[in-house]
């Protein structure tokens, strides 16, 4: 035991010591678009990307589902680049793109070989510029949203497990709402909506560009002073969003689900947002507790007393506030109560006593394993610095945020599960079968 141990030791440091720094060049255009160089020149690929500071939590009641919506709607193209052709450009040079939402941002990019770069940073020039936005545009991709809810979602088993989390655990916060957004919020919206949307948060000065790979800094730079520089800068609103008062008292909800005929049973807690060294101890702390089969929850409660079919928890972390949750789906013949005082023990256990220095040492290797692998290639790259220039305020995080888990204690992971994973500060949700 205490020869493998040493092993895993030495293999972490051995790894540590040869992660590369990722270097970078970063600096602003006159309009506000922040601009990130990152060469590599190893492989004749280049990946641009666009992240705009806009995402699910940037809608109002009654008109969710937009920033979502647009990740789709900017593929229709722009008044030189007709309807249609987006992705044919894309794929007849060879390059694949690519864009995603989240609550807080929205990510486009493209990589290319790098003698087709002048053409990525054209083609996300094209989208901030001028994006074409109209009906035909929008009636087309609200059927695309529609049936990517319905496969993704409402057809899904345990779909919306997560919104059903986001509903109770956020009252006051847009967190409330899922991504997606609401199909009626969609089909309400009238065409100047989707218009003003875009007007307001496709700026050039709400948004960070990135240019990762074989590039020639000096070339690149003049291709995004020629294509960026003469957009116009836009006006940035204050993220003034409601507050949600702390929970003090456990509460208890109930949600239906037509897919699924095994209840799920969820314990959520509402934690700090993303910025907070806490939130990275909460990651690392469910990840001692769920990640993989040798965890402390599977391999209790699925492997060794049969008593659940899928056992787990996560940390969503998100820029104004985190959810750190368990999940359990019983084995046929145990009850909640069981999977729940099953749960709570191994928190008090965390909460009262020291995890093992093996273990403690088995979480740094796969905090370390994940950082390297993130990072591993340009778009992987283009991403995190990206992220961490928008959502973290520090670009440099993507040399020194393993750093920040390295200096995550045994015993501040205990802190973490004594000040945020006490019953009184959750949400338990019954996540159960319709009945016919």
């Amino acid at each position: 035991m205490k020869k493998r141990f040493l092993l895993s030791a030495a293999v972490f440091f051995a790894i540590a010591a040869n992660a590369q720094q990722v270097k970078f060049e970063e600096y602003d255009l006159p309009n506000g678009l922040h601009v990130i160089l990152h060469q590599d020149n190893s492989a004749p690929v280049v990946t641009t990307g666009v992240m705009y500071h806009v995402g699910a939590k940037d809608e109002v009641k009654g008109r969710t589902g937009f920033a979502h919506f647009f990740e789709h709607l900017l593929f229709e193209g722009t008044p030189n680049i007709k309807r249609g052709e987006w992705m044919k450009i894309v794929s007849s040079n060879g390059g694949n793109n690519n864009a995603n939402t989240t609550n807080d941002r929205t990510y486009y990019y493209e990589t290319f070989p790098s003698n087709a770069q002048k053409l990525g940073l054209w083609m996300e020039a094209e989208r901030m510029r001028h994006a074409v936005i109209n009906q035909i545009g929008v009636d087309t991709q609200r059927e695309v949203v529609k049936e990517e809810k319905r496969l993704r979602m409402d057809n899904q088993p345990y779909g919306n497990l997560f919104t059903a989390i986001q509903n109770n655990l956020f009252t006051n916060h847009p967190y409330h709402w899922p991504t997606i957004g609401a199909m009626e919020d969609l089909n309400a919206a009238k065409l100047q909506e989707f218009q003003d949307f875009y007007k307001k948060y496709y700026v050039p000065n709400n948004a960070t560009l990135v240019v990762a790979g074989d590039i020639k800094p000096a070339e690149t730079k003049k291709w995004i002073n020629d294509y960026y520089g003469g957009i116009p800068k836009g006006t940035l609103y204050p993220k003034n969003f409601p507050k949600d008062t702390p929970i003090t008292q456990e509460k208890e909800v109930t949600v239906t689900d037509a897919n699924i005929q095994q209840p799920a049973y969820v314990f959520a807690y509402r934690t700090p947002g993303s910025k907070e060294k806490d939130a990275y101890t909460l990651e690392m702390l469910s990840s001692y507790l769920s990640n993989g089969k040798s965890s402390v929850l599977y391999k209790k409660l699925v492997d060794d007393e049969k008593k659940a079919l899928q056992v787990g928890s996560f940390m969503q972390s998100m820029e104004d506030a985190g959810i750190f949750a368990f999940y359990a789906i019983p084995m046929t013949g145990t009850t909640k109560t069981t999977l729940q005082t099953d749960i709570d023990n191994e928190i008090k256990k965390v909460q009262n006593t020291l995890i093992s220095e093996e273990d403690f040492q088995k979480l740094k290797n796969q905090v370390e394993n994940q950082f390297v692998t993130q990072n591993s290639t340009v778009e992987g790259i283009a991403h995190s610095l990206a992220h961490n220039n928008v959502l973290m305020g520090d670009t440099n995080l993507i040399n020194k945020e393993v750093d920040i888990y390295r200096s995550i204690t045994r015993k501040d992971l205990q802190d973490a599960a004594k000040k945020y994973l006490n019953t009184n500060q959750r949400i338990n949700l019954n996540y159960l079968p319709e009945k016919k």
